[in-house]
């Protein structure tokens, strides 16, 4: 199974965006600079994860 680029970053900026809106919404309010962090946590996670490439895949050799 091939998985994409784009695809892990989506996973990964949900991931992030919404660990770091549970953290935020402790309190039961969002302030503007908990939104800035939120925001910040997904676009980081969509770089970092689309910039790192995906392990080549090794096929194994086939017997004659």
């Amino acid at each position: 199974m091939r998985i994409s680029s784009i695809a892990k970053a989506i996973v990964s900026g949900i991931a992030a965006g919404s660990a770091a809106l549970v953290t935020a919404a402790q309190d039961g309010t969002i302030t503007t600079g908990e939104g800035v962090t939120v925001a910040l946590a997904v676009l980081g996670a969509w770089g970092i994860t689309y910039a790192v490439p995906n392990r080549p895949t090794t096929t194994p050799p086939r017997d004659l």
